[in-house]
């Protein structure tokens, strides 16, 4: 009896299987004698409290929130024409614009920026606008434009920085990192006391990217020459950017400058080099007037009277003799080859000597004279001019 009773099945189950339950409908009785139904099984779904439960319900819902909607959106529409037209929002005149970190550019220049917002709604001013018109001056690097209730316009800079002098034809100016061309008066780069290298090469022409390629040029041998501390920088005047890859700078000497070829890279182990043989070179070359220094077992030396002579610099003493200069392959060959030692007659007479000296001396006094020039341009704006024998 125990065991049939312990199979029979549940109330409101029916085994239609081993092990397989089948639910169905359980009645109970009621109170009133009736029987109520209860389902086994998910329960039915819930409505959402916020969901009426008939049809004119949720049209009276709709119409509620479009009321709403509508009143915020009027709402706002108020408050800004309430804002535009309250005098106490309006930028009165220039004296409303603040600037901080103004030197070489004055509010004079920069206030044309701001010329249409004056009498307008503070909140309708166009601050990335005026953000980019400010950093189209070209001493202006980065800018910010801010608003500061209820009527102030406040703008911060922070300006360029130049890092050396250049020449434009007659016309001297200066240059910062990024390659862009800066211009000062005579009065202001007196008060600054600048001091700095004269950069040819870079053009006003010259896309921004091939200005700024020149300029780290510059920049990496500016860096290179100082990094032991000595500040090697300072003896150089001028410096060639003309050829992105090649730093060409002008090494001033008793009595002549010497064009040196310094490439890209290396610039303090190349400087090293010259300076440790040029007093030989000059003593063997008396017309010296360019060493080339990107090889590594050799440097090219070229005559005023454009001829080219190598010297081995991978002897003991560091300069052996001269031999003809085969530069390494896939290096520019220089134009004309000719040995270290012209031999006698080479000049053809003494009317020929005299015809390379005199050119010779045209050649040296034209580069002077334009050297002497751009040097007069730096000392009028306070830049110590250095002389030949003092390194320049």
């Amino acid at each position: 009896m125990q065991s049939a009773a312990a199979d029979a099945p549940l109330p409101g189950r029916v085994r239609r299987g081993p092990g397989m339950p089948f639910e169905m409908e359980d009645v109970e009785d009621g109170e009133d004698g009736g029987g109520r139904v209860r389902r086994f099984g998910n329960p039915p779904p819930t409505r959402r409290w916020w969901r009426p439960a008939s049809k004119t319900g949720r049209v009276f819902l709709a119409l509620g929130a479009i009321v709403v909607l509508g009143g915020l959106g009027t709402a706002a529409y108020l408050l800004r024409n309430a804002l535009e037209r309250d005098a106490r929002f309006r930028i009165a005149g220039a004296a409303n614009i603040q600037a901080s970190g103004l030197t070489e550019v004055t509010r004079a220049e920069m206030l044309p920026v701001f010329g249409e917002d004056i009498g307008r709604n503070i909140f309708f001013v166009p601050l990335d606008a005026r953000r980019r018109q400010l950093e189209d001056i070209p001493w202006i690097e980065h800018a910010a434009v801010m608003r500061l209730l209820p009527d102030q316009i406040r703008v911060s800079v922070v300006e360029r920085k130049p890092v050396a002098f250049t020449r434009l034809g007659q016309q001297s100016g200066l240059v910062d990192a990024n390659g862009v061309l800066l211009s000062m008066s005579a009065a202001g780069m007196a008060q600054h006391h600048y001091s700095f290298p004269v950069l040819t090469g870079i053009d006003r022409g010259d896309p921004a990217p091939s200005r700024k390629a020149r300029m780290a040029l510059y920049q990496r041998l500016m860096s290179d020459l100082d990094s032991t501390g000595q500040h090697y920088s300072e003896q150089i005047s001028e410096i060639d950017l003309t050829d992105p890859e090649d730093a060409r700078v002008l090494m001033p000497e008793q009595g002549a400058d010497i064009l040196a070829h310094f490439g890209d890279d290396r610039f303090l182990e190349r400087y090293q080099r010259y300076k440790a043989h040029i007093a030989e070179w000059r003593q063997q070359y008396p017309h010296l007037a360019a060493v080339d220094l990107r090889y590594d077992q050799q440097v090219v030396l070229q005559m005023a009277s454009g001829k080219e002579t190598s010297d081995d610099t991978g002897g003991v003493n560091g300069a052996g003799g001269a031999t003809e200069a085969k530069p390494p392959a896939g290096d520019p060959a220089p134009a004309a080859k000719q040995s270290a030692k012209p031999k006698a007659g080479d000049d053809g007479s003494s009317a020929a000597r005299k015809k390379a000296a005199e050119e010779k001396k045209k050649h040296s006094e034209a580069k002077r004279t334009a050297l002497e020039e751009t040097r007069q341009n730096a000392a009028h704006a306070g830049r110590p001019a250095r002389s030949g024998s003092e390194g320049q």
